[in-house]
């Protein structure tokens, strides 16, 4: 297992290095650029700052200076925001987008497996078809309706939640509730179909007969032997679902108005601003591969069949 982790780690090293590579030259050589906005710069100006950002130098050369600022973990200065560079800005809002995300994968991990568990004990009941009408709704509809119809219904309407804001502000945690409601709801409709027919396979299958003959009860044969099993699609799943929640929150951050990294990619992306626009995208890079890792160590203690060489 030793072996195989660090064999992981090393070979996540050139997947970056691809990431990295494609995404600077597609950046760069889409139309547009950082200064190319409705208020023209003089060009002695426009010219000062290009060579300020080292924007003037040829590309493969820009490319070299970037991927050593990288080895120096210097992810480079925001041409959008000239007082701080893009370490301050991630710094700052990354543990939000992943607090947030973490609150969001939790609750639908806990509240999927739950309700696939009661789901197949009491299959094709009415709450069978409930709970599956409602997966089916929360994989059918969008974040970006999920969003504004929650801040319709609970903020303006009812007056329960506050429309938007941080838990550093005026109304502080009950500012995360539809937030993490948004983010959580379709990760929780995929977990629950998952395990679903996971649980339902495993219940079907000749130890679980044997089981059953045994006289051992429902509950212990569900908790003791099929939920272990039925883990291992949620377990798989999870390392995408990690990634896509941190991402996802671009929307929801953006609709909540929540100070985290995927407000800074908007705007990145908007300003044209390629440091800090390179800089998510590497952060969001990350998440995904070492949470695939995860996933993939994971995987070995709860299945003893699998082993790694």
């Amino acid at each position: 297992m030793t072996k195989y982790i660090i064999r992981r780690l090393i070979g996540l090293i050139p997947t970056m290095f691809i990431i990295i590579t494609i995404s600077f030259f597609i950046i760069r050589i889409a139309p547009g650029g950082p200064f190319d906005k409705d208020k023209r710069y003089p060009p002695e100006i426009i010219k000062n700052m290009e060579k300020k950002y080292h924007y003037d130098e040829p590309i493969l050369i820009q490319y070299a200076r970037y991927m050593l600022d990288i080895l120096k973990g210097d992810l480079g200065l925001s041409s959008a925001y000239p007082d701080h560079d893009v370490n301050y800005f991630v710094s700052r809002s990354l543990p939000k987008s992943v607090f947030i995300g973490i609150i969001a994968l939790c609750i639908a991990v806990i509240s999927g497996i739950g309700v696939s568990i009661i789901s197949a004990a009491k299959q094709n009941s009415w709450i069978d078809y409930t709970a599956m009408s409602v997966a089916v709704f929360g994989i059918t509809i969008p974040l970006f309706v999920v969003g504004p119809l929650l801040m319709y219904i609970c903020a303006i309407r009812l007056h329960w939640l506050p429309t938007s804001g941080w838990i550093d502000g005026k109304y502080g945690w009950v500012t995360l509730i539809m937030p993490v409601i948004t983010l959580s709801l379709p990760y929780f409709a995929y977990i629950a179909r998952l395990s679903r027919a996971s649980i339902l396979e495993i219940l079907r299958s000749d130890y679980i007969r044997t089981a059953r003959a045994k006289g051992l009860s429902e509950p212990v044969i569900l908790f003791k032997h099929v939920l272990k099993g039925s883990l291992l699609p949620v377990v798989s799943y999870l390392g995408p679902a990690m990634a896509g929640i941190v991402t996802g929150s671009v929307v929801v951050e953006k609709i909540f108005r929540i100070p985290g990294i995927g407000h800074f990619f908007v705007q990145a992306a908007f300003n044209r601003d390629y440091f800090l626009l390179m800089g998510t995208v590497i952060v969001y890079a990350v998440i995904l591969l070492m949470a695939n890792f995860i996933v993939d160590i994971l995987y070995g203690f709860l299945d003893p069949r699998i082993s790694y060489k």
